[in-house]
């Protein structure tokens, strides 16, 4: 898993809480509007012109939360279970929900001190991001670059921009003992380690047979499966050569609540080709930016295993918890992404949020 560096947090003092009574403090927090979907299961009403020193407390709550987790990333450690008037937290990591609360506190905050209703919410009209996580990718060892995971204030959607390595993983002729396959072996792992191979009890791949669609091929695997089906069944998996998957890092993908079965779109802004797609698979802790070989058919990019892809350019979006862990049709992928990329903003938004400056920086990572 990926390490998160912390950044200093803001710590708020007496002084800073006259302020912003006032109106005057902490400008992002006090222009930006209530957020859909950041919402507990039963909120409590603001009502106008109270006392906000309640608010103001969970707010600093929330935020206490947030470094705590942050921390606790950075040495490794589990945060311990804490206590609060919603209840008491688990003892896990969960970068979503501490943003989410950090939102929601922020915004009845908010409203108190404007004396807002409980009621109004407004979508976002333009990008207002900020900076989640600095993912560090490294090639042998060494940092290549870093790529900023963003999302638009308040919301539960993350994107990034990155390139395309091509995943073959799933596909039933992905690997063959002779090396054959569309993917290279050496990608799959090595004896004692297979990693994108289906192992028996025994840590040995399965070979597929007369009945399989490709005698002789190894059965390839995936993060997500269809778990109605057989560990040496290949239609268990998720074929790269039909499914457009992405394929994101296990620590880093567990951050920010992404599970396999979640929706993703991805664009690519050299032709203006988009996709929706689904996560698919877990790659390695250290890399980001990587497809499925439909995925990048869609995008116009060259979708050999082992020579295609691209070094940078693609924009990723990512819709944590938007799935129910189960693999998808072609169809029911792109019917789902698309109702979570119209009422996220569409492809425009998307764009302008490349174009348009990160306003905070939250979290680190490498």
């Amino acid at each position: 898993m990926s390490r998160l560096r912390i950044l200093p947090a803001v710590r708020i003092l007496p002084v800073v809480w006259i302020v912003l009574l006032a109106g005057l403090g902490n400008p992002a927090h006090a222009q930006q509007p209530p957020v859909q979907n950041i919402a507990t299961d039963n909120p409590s009403p603001v009502v106008a012109n109270q006392d906000c020193g309640s608010f103001l407390g969970a707010r600093i709550e929330a935020q206490r939360n947030l470094e705590g987790d942050r921390e606790a990333l950075e040495t490794g450690s589990l945060p311990k279970p804490t206590s609060s008037g919603a209840g008491v937290r688990p003892a896990r990591i969960d970068l979503l929900r501490d943003l989410r609360s950090l939102d929601e506190a922020a915004s009845r905050f908010t409203q108190c001190i404007n004396g807002a209703t409980a009621g109004s919410v407004t979508v976002p009209r333009s990008c207002s991001s900020e900076q989640i996580l600095n993912f560090q990718m490294n090639h042998q060892g060494e940092m290549e670059r870093e790529i900023p995971i963003m999302r638009i204030s308040g919301d539960s959607a993350f994107f990034y921009e990155a390139g395309m390595t091509i995943d073959a993983d799933g596909a039933p002729n992905a690997y063959h003992p002779d090396n054959t396959g569309l993917d290279d072996l050496a990608n799959a792992g090595g004896p004692g380690h297979w990693e994108g191979l289906a192992k028996d009890n025994f840590g040995e791949p399965f070979v597929q047979g007369p009945g399989d669609p490709y005698p002789g091929y190894y059965v390839s695997a995936t993060a997500l499966t269809d778990r109605t089906k057989m560990l040496s069944d290949p239609a268990r998996y998720v074929d790269a050569t039909h499914v457009p998957y992405i394929v994101l890092p296990g620590g880093m993908a567990r951050s920010i609540g992404m599970r396999p079965g979640d929706f993703s779109v991805v664009y690519n802004p050299r032709n203006g080709q988009s996709s929706y797609a689904i996560f698919g698979d877990v790659g390695p802790y250290d890399r980001i930016g990587e497809g499925s070989i439909a995925l990048a058919r869609n995008l116009g990019v060259h979708e050999d295993a082992r020579n295609g892809g691209g070094r940078r350019g693609m924009m990723y979006l990512l819709f944590p918890g938007s799935g129910d862990g189960q693999p998808k049709t072609v169809s029911e992928i792109s019917a789902a992404a698309d109702r979570l990329l119209q009422a996220w903003g569409g492809i425009d938004l998307l764009t302008s949020c490349f174009k348009a400056p990160a306003t905070q920086q939250v979290a680190g990572a490498n």
